[in-house]
């Protein structure tokens, strides 16, 4: 999956969180949260905490949907919370596609 095919696929499905998301669309849309964040951030400050209340619920599901791809649950990323869980899962979103039946798409 391509940039924008990343993108376009993590907006229109930003509420959906069942099925899988590869490496590639988790990543691209990592990496289109944090430009957007960066060149807003650069004009103005409240209007990056818009952006970031915008671009939060897209995250949400899209990192979803990258556990329930290596065969985890959606709510381990509760672990944010603790401060220390955010490497826990920066090594599960990391991980190569799981074979798992436990999430189907």
């Amino acid at each position: 999956m391509h940039f924008t095919q990343a993108v376009t696929t993590c907006l229109t499905r930003y509420v959906t969180f069942s099925g899988r998301a590869s490496r590639s669309e988790f990543w691209w849309f990592f990496l289109f949260q944090l430009i957007v964040s960066l060149l807003v951030s650069a004009v103005s400050q409240s209007l990056s905490g818009v952006i970031a209340l915008l671009l939060l619920l897209p995250s949400l599901a899209v990192g979803a949907r990258r556990l329930h791809d290596i065969g985890r649950t959606g709510w381990w990323q509760l672990l944010t919370f603790t401060g220390i869980g955010f490497l826990l899962l920066l090594f599960w979103w990391v991980q190569p596609s799981g074979d798992s039946e436990r999430f189907p798409v």
